[in-house]
């Protein structure tokens, strides 16, 4: 998984982080917290937001008491996630199971969650999802309180409230706003998938923070936190979270089967890096090249090739790898999409049905 930030370890430890080369500069990604993770740094940068967000309904203002009402009414929906060399974040979903992020269970089976009354209990962990990197856990203790999920995107602008247990810090609230929408992450493709899509916020989020809660002003969670940037990439506040619909629709899948069914194209894609365009006679500076096609998958059936640049999936253009993936997230099994090749200098306009795999 990519540059996931290591959590707290019964004392206060830097995130350890490795350097990426992108583009002639050293640019840092962390996931904030987890257990026992694979750390490497893909290059880092926003991205245009490529959907129009659902309206929202009016935030109602903060009381005189800021956020303090609706972080004490939501705050025992949070719990801590404990590992033996590691602590995350998770929200309850359901009155005995929690959500959290894959990269925080890893292959643990057990887990020990930790509840705003200082009591803890054992955890199941159920089943995970590497591809959006979600986890859940079924929890001993019953009838915990379930916070409202609000399907919708929420606009750039609206007020954001983590709540997770940075470092170990239990039931720690950062707030800022919502940043931008659909977000992907340059880079991240190499080791996940999972980077794509999210949304950004400047509450600040830390190592320990992954699973916990991105909630509105209303106090309904509107993301699971994912990963962040650190100020060592001379970032200031890049935080990133699941979308509640991802979430929902993912752990759906996950407690009624134990797998969930992604869209599938068929390639293996690679960056279009300058050596690339120069040496090979690429003609275009931006896409996704396609290394390898799978036979008899949708991509296959469409005409696609090996050599090809994808720069445009379903309407939506790519100018990465992260954008190809973003843009297959948002189709469905079954329908027949757009897809626009470069192939040998020009552009060849294919149709493709997307189809679908288990992951």
């Amino acid at each position: 998984m990519p540059a996931r930030g290591r959590g707290h370890r019964g004392n206060v430890r830097r995130v350890k982080l490795n350097r990426t080369l992108v583009a002639g500069a050293a640019v840092l990604l962390a996931v904030s917290g987890c257990a026992a993770p694979t750390t490497t740094e893909p290059e880092a940068q926003e991205q245009p937001t490529t959907t129009a967000p659902a309206p929202a309904p009016a935030a109602s203002p903060p009381s005189s008491a800021g956020y303090a009402d609706v972080v004490e009414r939501v705050s025992p929906s949070v719990v801590t996630v404990q590992l033996r060399d590691g602590v995350g974040s998770g929200v309850v979903l359901r009155p005995d199971v929690i959500v959290t992020n894959a990269h925080v269970v890893g292959n643990a089976r057990e887990v020990t969650i930790g509840y705003a009354d200082g009591v803890s209990s054992p955890g199941q962990v159920l089943a995970t999802d590497q591809v959006t990197d979600l986890a859940v856990v079924r929890t001993e203790r019953r009838n915990l309180p379930v916070p409202e999920y609000r399907d919708e995107l929420p606009r750039p602008g609206d007020i954001a409230i983590a709540i997770g247990s940075p470092l170990g810090f239990e039931n720690t609230v950062t707030a800022g706003v919502i940043s931008g929408l659909n977000r992907n992450i340059p880079g991240s493709a190499v080791e996940s998938s999972s980077l794509v899509d999210l949304i950004q916020t400047d509450a600040s989020i830390s190592p320990g923070n992954s699973g916990g809660a991105l909630l509105d002003v209303d106090g309904r969670v509107v993301g699971i936190n994912e990963a962040y940037i650190p100020p060592a990439a001379g970032a200031v506040s890049l935080g990133f979270a699941i979308p509640t619909s991802t979430v929902l629709a993912v752990t759906e899948q996950l407690l009624d089967g134990g797998r969930v069914t992604h869209p599938y194209l068929g390639v293996t894609t690679g960056r279009l890096t300058p050596a690339i365009r120069e040496r090979l006679g690429v003609p275009v500076s931006e896409g996704a090249l396609v290394r390898g096609v799978e036979p008899g998958s949708p991509a296959a059936t469409a005409g696609a090739r090996p050599g090809d640049v994808i720069v445009s999936l379903a309407d939506t253009p790519v100018e990465s790898v992260e954008d190809l993936l973003g843009a297959l997230r948002r189709t469905q099994p079954g329908q027949q999409q757009p897809m626009v090749v470069v192939r040998g200098g020009e552009r060849q306009n294919l149709t493709v049905r997307i189809g679908q795999r288990q992951s």
